[in-house]
């Protein structure tokens, strides 16, 4: 008679969770930073607002960041005044484009993800949709479950209002997924637009001009397995261990609030301050098991929330600048897409790899970790293991 144990076991996959490819998609609209000042306080009929015109160029210079894709464009606000208010009345307005926009842009990266990984969409038994633009019922998950002519019978996971920390999060749940449910293939997808949050400028509200100077749009989406299929699926990163803690004393750092007037964010100056002097013991908490404690030794996929977290996380551990250079990249060429950001990341590091003899970060090095920063303040840690191509 078969027990309760057995059953279990031909339950759950024998290997490790692991990602079977990467898909990532923008809108096509972009704005460069370094002309966005003046196109920011034209568009939001705040020209007359100089000297905060002025700071706010100041901010754009500081991010680093060279351009940045947004849904949004100047057509789209001239028909919404409302929206480039500071806090006028816009949810709705926001709304009716959020629940069009986010599995559309969500679909794409997913459809890029699914060609990679070669496998008939029929195979996907899980899907998991991360985003922070807009809530509906039912959910993007829903939606883009439809879009993509995913079964009926997929398992759905919606998270909403997560925030930059959530590239981890879903990868978390992804991995017990994988893990427990054999054969189980996971489709991840966060798709995140700033429409929900774009605003004009308050001279009151300093940390609101950050957030327009740094936030981008963009979509990513991930598959998740374990036990591979030889010669036809292609492992790039093993997911090792994850694991989530929040910063005590920090639930005002990074945080939101949906409001008549869209999503409004605030944040403190010290959030860099707060993550670099806690990231060491995390790390360490993460990388005892496998006895390493030289973090210039391990890749890095972190979540480039802003330049000042990279270059107080760099100076606290003392890493090599070129630790931390892919997540500047996605910085730079993106701004900060929340959720989305870190696969961004992995992805750049692993078509920056050379494919004969080395492994998927291109600089043989076996084991990594992912960083997922975000309100609470939360931070969500992933140990990789690289996978020889």
């Amino acid at each position: 008679m078969v027990t309760v144990e057995e059953i279990r076991r031909a339950q759950r996959a024998e290997g490790p969770a692991t990602i079977l490819a990467i898909g990532t998609a923008t809108p096509p609209n972009f704005v460069e930073q370094s002309t966005y000042p003046d196109y920011y306080f034209r568009i939001t009929k705040s020209e007359h607002m100089t000297e905060l015109k002025e700071k706010f160029k100041r901010i754009c210079e500081k991010t680093m960041i060279r351009k940045r894709y947004m849904y949004l464009t100047e057509e789209i606000l001239r028909q919404n005044p409302n929206i480039c208010t500071f806090m006028e009345p816009s949810l709705d307005a926001r709304q009716d484009m959020m629940v069009d926009e986010v599995p559309r842009l969500g679909k794409v990266a997913a459809q890029k993800a699914i060609e990679e990984w070669g496998q008939s969409k029929s195979k996907i038994t899980h899907l998991v949709c991360c985003t922070l633009s807009g809530v509906d019922m039912p959910g993007a998950d829903y939606q883009l479950a439809k879009l993509l002519g995913l079964r009926p019978s997929v398992k759905r996971y919606m998270m909403y209002q997560q925030g930059c920390h959530a590239g981890g999060t879903v990868l978390r749940l992804a991995k017990d997924l994988a893990e427990n449910n054999k054969g189980a293939r996971v489709l991840i997808v966060c798709s995140e637009l700033t429409a929900i949050s774009f605003r004009g400028p308050s001279d009151k509200h300093f940390d609101s001009l950050v957030g327009q100077a740094l936030f981008g749009d963009g979509a990513a989406a991930v598959i998740i397995g374990a036990d591979p299929v030889p010669g036809v699926e292609q492992p790039l990163f093993q997911l090792v261990s994850a694991s989530q803690t929040f910063l005590p004393d920090s639930p005002n750092a990074i945080g939101g609030h949906l409001r008549e007037a869209g999503l409004t964010f605030f944040l403190l100056k010290d959030v860099p301050e707060l993550i670099s002097e806690n990231i060491e013991k995390i790390l360490e908490e993460a990388f005892e098991p496998l006895g390493i404690s030289d973090w210039n030794s391990i890749f890095w996929a972190a979540h480039p929330g802003g330049r000042a977290i990279l270059d107080k996380v760099e100076e606290k551990l003392a890493l090599n600048p070129e630790k931390l250079r892919v997540s500047r990249y996605v910085l730079s060429e993106y701004g900060n897409m929340s959720s989305a950001c870190v696969f961004f990341t992995l992805d750049e590091m692993r078509k920056s790899a050379v494919k004969d003899g080395f492994n998927t970060t291109g600089d043989g090095l076996e084991w990594g970790v992912l960083f997922g920063f975000g309100p609470g303040l939360t931070i969500e840690t992933v140990v990789l293991h690289s996978v020889t191509i």
